[in-house]
């Protein structure tokens, strides 16, 4: 897993951070690495989950495979959202 220079993932909740072994583990069985590009900086739309700490981008597949997608949302389970935004993943903790 990388981490894109000046991207903070201390500060994810922790029900978010549980998430990342999945992520990474689905982008290796691709042969990709994982990058996280965003979690509460950047500018988000209002309202954001990132804000809250408890959502973050990745790019690794989005260029390769967004079959991968399904397979995302399966293993995240339903409190997670997954957006494909184009050029990366948005996840999210939504319990609601």
């Amino acid at each position: 897993m990388l981490i894109k220079a000046g991207v903070d993932i201390s500060r994810l909740n922790r029900a978010v951070r549980k998430s990342l072994p999945r992520v990474v583990a689905l982008a290796q069985e691709d042969g990709v690495e994982l990058v996280i590009t965003s979690t509460f900086e950047g500018n988000h739309s209002p309202g954001s989950l990132h804000y809250s700490n408890d959502a973050y981008d990745v790019r690794s597949w989005v260029s390769k495979n967004r079959a991968v997608l399904p397979f995302l949302r399966e293993a995240l389970g339903d409190k997670f959202d997954v957006i494909d935004e184009g050029d990366h993943f948005h996840i999210e903790y939504d319990p609601s």
